[in-house]
């Protein structure tokens, strides 16, 4: 399948979107940093970033970074949900959706396991 230079670039894009959301996710400590390449099996998203927080005051802090890289790249998000909880923050960019979990939430919702035949992507972070 061909693909035209706008959808390359827009795919580019995407990707860096999700680097700059996963390295501010790890600057902030996060741990066991996931990313899902959800695009040949899901039709919502192209793409996870999951990772956790020892606690709710971290849970947030991660998510405030992430949120803070991605709009000084130009990347604002569609709906954020669970901020206040802090159990389970999820940030939804459209072309990508990030959630940031407290320990036991993750343990329990497992997306990994749910989207074990999603594709795990090779992280460059420094």
């Amino acid at each position: 399948m061909s693909r035209n230079p706008k959808e390359i670039a827009n795919a580019l894009e995407i990707e860096d979107a999700v680097q700059i959301a996963a390295q501010a996710a790890s600057d902030k400590k996060a741990q066991d940093l996931v990313v899902l390449d959800l695009r040949e099996v899901a039709s919502f998203t192209e793409y996870f970033i999951i990772c956790n927080g020892n606690n709710q005051r971290q849970v947030q802090a991660i998510a405030d970074e992430i949120e803070k890289r991605l709009r000084e790249a130009g990347k604002r998000p569609l709906h954020i949900e669970g901020f206040t909880n802090a159990e389970w923050i999820l940030m939804d960019y459209g072309d990508f959706i990030v959630h940031v979990f407290a320990d036991a939430a993750r343990r329990f919702y497992d997306l990994e396991r749910l989207w074990r035949d999603a594709k795990r992507v090779q992280l460059s972070i420094q």
